[in-house]
């Protein structure tokens, strides 16, 4: 199926491919930025990289957070990105007249997680023809998460991507059910592994989302350990200032040495399969 995907590249490699970039597109210089550096190391590591960046953020707890900085100069800066790096590019929308809007500009539509039950955005998405990664809902178990993937598919589209990240666990924090992934695995889909966003601490007194960074090569390694197609990070080169969930994202200098660890991990358990 990833062969379909355009500009993807090392899919001979064995290994897991890579959805990764900034929370938000805050300016071209950053995404070209956080692009290259990533770019780069996949290259070197030979895994399959996906640029992802969210052309307006529509899902914040406070009125006053931010949500962009304009659809459109986000949705070009995308499409820059796309072309100047010769790589596939993901992006969230939020409503169906979205769709047709954002596969103008990238190669990947994905649904929030908050979203993944909404049919007509399932069906809007399916109908452009672009791929679709449905993020598994805080409250979805994994089992449910075929009919969500059967929306898509029954409306004639057989990309589909669905992203692990997390379960509600009480009212502050998620938890990773690792059993979930060969479980989404069976529907035909690629299954991703969120590895930043399954750290969040949602609901936070203050309104903004908080995270455990720290625990981002953990969960990585896990993920990889138990078989995942493909692994979801977000990424910046100064979280702290980042403009949206900063909390729970990867320094970018980081970045390296974490995906060099990872694709140890994946080559050890494809000779002991």
């Amino acid at each position: 199926m990833l062969h379909q995907l355009p500009k993807i590249k090392h899919l001979d490699s064995g290994q897991f491919f890579l959805i990764a970039g900034p929370c938000a597109i805050e300016s071209e210089a950053m995404a070209f930025e956080i692009a290259e550096a990533v770019s780069k190391i996949c290259m070197e590591l030979k895994i399959p990289y996906i640029f992802k960046g969210s052309y307006r953020k529509a899902n914040r707890t406070r009125l006053d957070s931010f949500t962009g900085i304009g659809d459109e100069k986000a949705l070009n800066i995308l499409k820059k990105v796309g072309e100047h790096f010769d790589v596939p590019v993901i992006t969230d929308i939020h409503s169906d007249a979205e769709a047709a809007i954002a596969a103008e500009y990238v190669d990947i539509l994905q649904i929030p997680a908050f979203l993944c039950r909404q049919t007509n955005l399932l069906v809007a998405a399916a109908k452009t023809g672009k791929f679709v990664s449905i993020k598994k809902g805080q409250f979805m178990g994994a089992e449910s998460m075929k009919f969500a993937c059967d929306k898509v598919i029954q409306s004639g589209n057989d990309k589909v991507f669905i992203t692990e990240r997390g379960t509600t666990f009480g009212y502050q924090d998620l938890v990773v059910d690792f059993r979930g992934i060969p479980v989404m695995q069976q529907f035909g889909a690629k299954v991703v592994l969120d590895c930043t966003h399954s750290l969040q601490q949602p609901n936070q007194s203050a309104g903004v989302t908080g995270g455990k960074p720290a625990l981002i090569e953990t969960i990585a390694r896990a993920g990889v350990a138990v078989g995942v197609d493909g692994l979801f990070l977000e990424t910046h080169p100064d979280p702290l200032s980042a403009k949206s969930d900063g909390a729970n994202m990867l320094p970018l200098d980081l970045l390296p040495n974490l995906l060099k660890t990872l694709s140890e991990i994946r080559k050890s358990i494809k000779i002991r399969n």
